[in-house]
């Protein structure tokens, strides 16, 4: 698979800006890999098209403002976005504009924090090691911002809103810098209904980092390799994804996320204990799925991993051919957009 291979034809006015004013009010596209037909739902349908005996996979990491607005010495607004923590308060960071920024650089933000560039790295990304008077992560939440994907094409004028709302409703573990979209549609009475219907429920975190969206660079998916993200499966969690693996019982992923980190634990220990770590799998044709057998998510950019994962986790001409369903069908794209479920 080449990388040219991945493109679709989206109109701009099928990307999602805004959020429903209903999380569950999204509409469900059902992708059956076995029979090769798609067909249109509502998400609110979900738990009964659910199997009694499924395990649904939720992936609870919470997002963390990362977005922070600071000036140069001189004056010059410049946009921090937090990637990665190296050590202590110092990250790696997307600026911009970067060519303001040079190794000494100072920047100042909000309530006293600023800090100093350290390094700039070869992919454009800056080391900055920041200094503040008080606990650096409770003033972040604070004074930091939502990251909304680039492709919405608003600033975040409401800023509450996109915190609450850019965030799923069982969010509890603190770390991502974007959130795992597919758990978007979820209500608690949508959560309450598939409970009730016998269906078990586990949480796992994997916190979303510049990973999952980095573009790809490389002609050859083959060549690509997603950057390793943090993990944790609990004692809860493993217990319940062990006896259902053994039980061979169907277990479903909310999103891509929940996905990569599953897939990447039974690859590597071939089963499920508690865990912690860094999930470093990309999956890419020829990846063979050893857990999950069926995925939540919603519809991705065009020439993204995202793309590549759902491809080969349903094949590639059947993805293609239900996007091309959604287009005709006006289905909203991206991150508060639509989703389907891929069986």
């Amino acid at each position: 698979m080449q990388l040219s291979d991945l493109n679709y034809n989206l109109p701009p006015e099928l990307i999602a800006a805004e959020p429903l004013e209903s999380r569950s009010a999204s509409r469900l596209l059902i992708v059956n890999r076995v029979s090769t037909t798609i067909s249109d739902r509502s998400f609110a349908d979900l738990p009964g098209l659910l199997r009694p005996t499924d395990l649904v996979v939720l992936n609870n990491t919470r997002v963390f403002p990362a977005r922070l607005l600071g000036r140069t010495a001189t004056g010059g607004q410049v946009e921090i976005f937090l990637i990665n923590r190296i050590k202590g308060n110092i990250w790696q960071t997307l600026a911009k504009p970067a060519k303001r920024l040079r190794p000494g650089s100072k920047i100042l933000f909000a309530e006293g924090l600023s800090a100093v560039v350290e390094e700039k790295f070869d992919d454009g990304s800056v080391a900055v090691a920041f200094t503040s008077s008080v606990d650096f992560d409770s003033l972040i939440d604070r004074i930091g911002r939502t990251p909304l994907p680039p492709y919405i094409k608003r600033t975040a004028d409401e800023p509450d809103l996109d915190r609450e709302r850019y965030q799923t409703v069982y969010a509890s573990n603190r770390g991502a810098i974007a959130a795992p979209t597919a758990g978007l549609h979820f209500t608690p009475e949508i959560l309450t209904q598939v409970r009730d219907r016998g269906i078990d429920v586990a949480e796992i975190t994997l916190h979303v980092g510049y990973g999952t969206f980095e573009p790809v660079r490389t002609k050859e998916i083959k060549d690509h390799r997603v950057a390793a993200e943090r993990f944790e499966i609990d004692g809860t969690a493993a217990e319940k994804l062990e006896r259902a693996r053994r039980d061979s019982r169907r277990i479903v992923a909310v999103g891509t996320t929940t996905t990569r980190a599953l897939e990447y634990v039974m690859d590597r220990d071939g089963g499920f204990v508690p865990s912690a770590g860094k999930a470093d799998l990309t999956i890419k044709p020829g990846y063979r799925f050893r857990v999950v057998a069926a995925m939540l998510t919603n519809f991705h950019l065009p020439q993204s991993s995202l793309l590549v994962l759902v491809s080969t986790f349903a094949g590639y001409d059947l993805i293609m051919r239900a996007y091309s369903h959604a287009v005709e069908k006006r289905y909203r794209f991206y991150s508060y957009g639509d989703c389907m479920l891929i069986e």
